[in-house]
């Protein structure tokens, strides 16, 4: 059972406030997004065998957006119910959750740069599997804190199982290498006309 570690846990005055709760998880999901490069993840994306179902490029940064924003306030509405609590086990449990949270974030932007930075797909869904677990056992703390909080964590998780398969398919599918994993583009295909080309085509199976 984890508990509340202080020196591993976003400051409380993150949780306290609803805009920091809401945008610091929208801005450290960004940042990580653009530091491993918009461009050169869409082109390893396309260019790797997908299993059924798989959603276009464009669609995981609006679902991602949204989702760190709903986690955010999730944080803030647990956080501002339970410290207010007067029940000591209330408190400790939306404490507990606050550690929770912190790794679970962590993870979270520990994801992409393994999967498309680094190509290592293994532990990539190693991460996100730990992840979904992580989210899911937070959900439960925080459903004994605040109710609603748990349900704004729910399309969070869900999105999490369905990443979860994508990276463990993905990897099955590429027999868990990635080496040279970018689809090639014509020399013509530069700037704007490169992101267009790369989305509208599917990939060569190979």
């Amino acid at each position: 059972m984890t508990t509340y570690i202080p020196s591993i846990t976003l400051p409380n005055v993150i949780f306290a406030n609803p805009a920091a709760s809401i945008l610091v998880p929208v801005a450290l999901g960004l940042g990580v997004g653009y530091s491993v490069s918009p461009k050169s993840t869409q082109k390893t994306y396309l260019a790797l065998k997908q299993p059924p179902f798989r959603p276009p490029p464009q669609v995981f940064g609006p679902v991602w957006t949204s989702l760190y924003a709903l986690m955010g306030y999730a944080a803030y509405k647990a956080w501002t119910t339970g410290t207010a609590s007067l029940n000591p086990n209330t408190v400790q449990l939306t404490k507990q959750g606050a550690t929770l949270f912190t790794i679970q974030l962590g993870l979270n932007l520990a994801w992409m740069p393994l999967f498309f930075g680094l190509k290592r797909p293994i532990e990539a869904t190693a991460v996100i599997a730990v992840l979904t677990g992580v989210t899911g056992y937070l959900t439960n703390v925080w459903s004994q804190v605040d109710s609603g909080a748990a349900w704004c964590l729910a399309p969070y998780l869900g999105w999490l199982g369905f990443a979860t398969y994508l990276s463990a398919g993905v990897g099955h599918l590429n027999h868990w290498d990635f080496t040279d994993k970018e689809r090639k583009t014509k020399t013509s295909d530069t700037g704007s006309g490169m992101g267009k080309d790369c989305v509208n085509k599917a990939p060569e199976q190979k």
